[in-house]
């Protein structure tokens, strides 16, 4: 009981922490897991459906607000969707035991969490660039925008199945790149939008195919963050949100390193 309670407030804790800033789901849940001794696996996979399911509700609140470029989530599950499959696949071909691909999963999150940490600290600096660029119409990003999509849902499609993280703020980042003109309300409607069915594929991979999902901790993490993401939604107009995503980015890019290389 006491375990059940521990997971429930630390989905209750990462709930609130995606309402207040935007950032959490998978860049704060995996570590977490893996912090209460769950395997990497399998904090991995439960975390992907997790995903999933907090954020179809996002989908739906954007869409009814019409903040989604369906062209460009098409252009992003074109590439991520079927990457995200053939990895799942790849890693239950190839290994007959989660042990031996554990060092694939450790590295490619400590990975993701570096790079989604230096994504939300240089995110102001970044903002800055893309304005001085807007202007620029025959740039190589603006000419090539499917195609740099599409190769951003290849990347994305591997590493969230690998690490759980990257569907979110890292994404969020590069659509802010290739499109500078582009609302940041819309912005975070095609990142959910893109994450939801991401998610979800890579999620169903690891249970079908690996067997990584905990069904009870996945119940119990969303009995503790569906209500908090609501109330960190209703407190984030009262708290300075770019204070805890820097805090909470310091956080992650310690955790990054400490997966990434040791």
């Amino acid at each position: 009981m006491i375990d059940l309670l521990l997971y429930i407030g630390s989905g209750a804790a990462v709930g609130l922490a995606i309402g207040l800033t935007g950032v959490g789901g998978g860049s704060l849940m995996t570590p977490l897991l893996i912090l209460f001794g769950f395997p990497y696996n399998v904090a991995i996979g439960t975390d992907l459906l997790y995903a999933a399911i907090t954020k179809a509700g996002g989908v739906v609140s954007h869409q009814k607000q019409k903040t989604i470029q369906w062209h460009t989530v098409r252009m992003l599950a074109l590439g991520s969707v079927p990457t995200s499959i053939i990895t799942a696949l790849f890693l239950s071909q190839l290994f007959s035991d989660s042990s031996e691909y554990e060092s694939i999963l450790t590295r490619s999150l400590g990975v993701m969490l570096v790079l989604t940490a230096t994504v939300i600290l240089l995110n102001g600096r970044l903002r800055k660039k893309v304005k001085v660029k807007s202007e620029e119409k025959d740039g190589f990003f603006v000419r090539h925008n499917d195609a740099v999509i599409f190769l951003v849902g290849l990347f994305l499609g591997v590493f969230v199945t690998l690490s759980s993280v990257g569907a979110g703020a890292f994404c969020a980042a590069v659509l802010m790149v290739l499109y500078p003109h582009m609302p940041a309300l819309k912005i975070v409607g095609t990142d959910i939008a893109h994450a939801v069915p991401l998610t979800l594929v890579a999620g169903l991979g690891h249970l079908i195919w690996l067997g990584n999902v905990d069904f009870m901790l996945l119940g119990c993490l969303l009995i503790g963050s569906l209500p908090a993401i609501h109330l960190g939604t209703r407190l984030a107009r009262r708290i300075p949100s770019n204070i805890l995503q820097t805090t909470i980015a310091t956080l992650l890019l310690g955790m990054g390193i400490k997966f990434a290389v040791f």
